[in-house]
């Protein structure tokens, strides 16, 4: 073989080298390209689906919070109409309008009575009217209790409309 041939030979092996690793590279470059936009794709996706689940989570937390001042409302507008009829009736009581008065009976078969021997009579059953500062205080009692009932109410509708 001579050197000429040697020169052919050894071009075409560089030109056949350079060929095959130029269509290499195209054939590495597309798939690459074609990774790329999968890899893309799915993080597309991934995001797609993370805001999806953000957007859910927050009209969940907005619906919950509406609920809650909702029943908020409703049962502090209950508390405060039950509140003001209550210190009307007490505002009655002091100034003499109405008058607080227990039903009650009176047993003369208990021992805290000195006169158990004697017979039942027809005044022993009937009505006890509070004095003043007794009435104001059994008012002042109702009044915490129809605080601490809304309270309750609006603590049970927040459990069952909003916490479940």
């Amino acid at each position: 073989m001579t050197s000429v041939q040697k020169l052919i030979v050894t071009q075409l092996v560089i030109i056949a080298c350079f060929a095959t690793w130029k269509v290499d590279a195209w054939r590495y470059g597309k798939e690459l390209a074609s990774l790329n936009a999968a890899h893309q794709a799915d993080m597309s996706a991934i995001a797609n689906a993370a805001s999806t689940q953000v957007r859910q989570a927050l009209d969940k937390q907005q619906a919950a919070e509406q609920a809650r001042a909702d029943i908020d409302a409703r049962t502090t507008k209950e508390k405060a109409n039950a509140l003001a009829e209550n210190e009307r009736l007490r505002a009655d009581v002091a100034a003499g309008d109405r008058r607080l008065r227990i039903a009650g009976r009176c047993s003369t078969s208990g021992s805290n009575l000195p006169y158990t021997s004697s017979a039942a009579r027809m005044d022993d059953g009937g009505t006890i009217e509070l004095a003043g500062a007794a009435g104001r205080t059994v008012f002042d009692i109702r009044a915490g209790i129809i605080k601490d009932r809304a309270a309750l109410k609006g603590l049970q509708e927040h459990v069952q409309g909003v916490c479940l």
